[in-house]
């Protein structure tokens, strides 16, 4: 499903052709074929060719392969990468060690095409990031070389360790091992669709299955304008409802100087008709800790609420830029367009402005339009 979408989005079926001969597996072929899943069209991959051995489907045999083989660097250490996966996943639950892995499902042929065609599509389309939302989880069991299996299947569940998930009703198997070792190797990050505009889509066609959603896998290749930094905030979260108001001002100015990103307050009607605050901290993950234990010191609060937020960040500096009352700090970025835009900082201003006997907003002005001359 993963090559079918790539390949549907616009990949050169030669790229993955070549890069599957390179494996020296003999005739092999791929074929690709249009089907019709629900009341989409998709593109349905599947490959033909002599199956190897079972002795030659352990971890040890599939890395000496992959590496023998005439593929191009970042080709062979991703499919490197998400085999090793593999084996580390499959030991863990089995109980072995990873060399000794037999993979079963996943040493075949075509799985040794999936994993290499989905490497060399996504080395061809060369992408700047690969996001992914969060993952479907089917239900009920399926049969193994090992018996039955719960799904997700135990090694499935092992890849996915740290990624966000979610429960689909449908009773088959919406992610198997392979495509979860392909997604945590190649993915940078697992968030809801980022802000882009997209160019190509691409629709990859898994076995025809009933149920409420087609069974396909759908790719979308888009550009977001500027480069946008990707990162992950923990956002602390109180409410505060007997706080007194001259004690919050303080409390702001602390978790501002102890490194908080950004430390804000929102007018709250609470229980029983009560005005309150909801207090909300963006942090550093390494700093959430200690700054909550400042909350937790400084304001009436019993405990706070954390969670996880992936952000993206425009590109930004900071310049400082000399005005006809003294120099300004001034913040420079570019927007999704790849825009400049200038934000002077408030304290830098107010300073100089106080010391001129000069309005506030002047200083504002002269600083950015020399910031964004300066830049041009």
């Amino acid at each position: 499903m993963l090559l079918g979408a790539l390949l549907d989005l616009g990949v050169p079926r030669r790229a993955v052709r070549e890069a599957i001969g390179a494996l020296d597996l003999g005739a092999v072929r791929m074929r690709v074929e249009r089907a019709r899943r629900g009341a989409l069209d998709a593109a349905y991959v599947s490959f033909r060719g002599p199956a190897r051995p079972a002795a030659e489907r352990r971890w040890a045999s599939i890395r000496r392969l992959l590496a023998r083989a005439p593929l191009a660097g970042r080709v062979r250490e991703r499919a490197l990468a998400v085999f090793e996966r593999l084996a580390r996943a499959e030991g863990r639950v089995h109980g072995i060690d990873p060399d000794r892995v037999h993979f079963h499902e996943v040493g075949a042929v075509d799985a040794l095409c999936d994993v290499v065609g989905v490497c060399a599509a996504v080395e061809h389309l060369d992408p700047g990031s690969i996001s992914a939302g969060s993952l479907p989880l089917g239900h009920g069991s399926v049969e193994t070389e090992h018996g039955r299996l719960p799904l997700p299947a135990p090694a499935t569940l092992e890849l996915l360790i740290g990624v966000p998930t979610h429960p689909l009703d449908v009773p088959w198997e919406t992610v198997t091992p392979t495509g979860a070792a392909l997604l945590a190797e190649l993915v940078d990050a697992f968030e809801p669709m980022p802000a882009l505009r997209p160019l190509a889509t691409g629709y990859g066609a898994g076995n025809d299955r009933p149920g409420p959603l087609p069974n396909v896998l759908r790719a979308i290749l888009g550009s977001t304008g500027a480069a946008l930094a990707r990162d992950l905030v923990s956002v602390i979260e109180a409410n505060l409802d007997d706080a007194h108001p001259e004690h919050l001002p303080y409390l702001l100015e602390r978790l501002m100087d102890e490194g908080a990103l950004d430390a804000s307050l929102s007018p709250l009607l609470m229980k029983k008709g009560r005005p309150g605050h909801l207090l909300r901290v963006l942090a550093r993950p390494a700093d959430r800790d200690r700054l909550a234990r400042r909350v937790l010191l400084e304001s009436s609060s019993l405990g706070v609420r954390f969670r996880e937020e992936a952000r993206w960040v425009l590109p930004r500096e900071v310049v400082r830029v000399d005005t006809p009352w003294g120099r300004v700090a001034v913040k420079l970025a570019r927007d999704p367009e790849g825009r400049l835009t200038a934000a002077a900082e408030y304290e830098a201003c107010a300073r100089v402005a106080r010391r001129a006997d000069v309005p506030l907003a002047e200083v504002y002005r002269a600083a950015e339009q020399r910031a964004l001359e300066a830049a041009e």
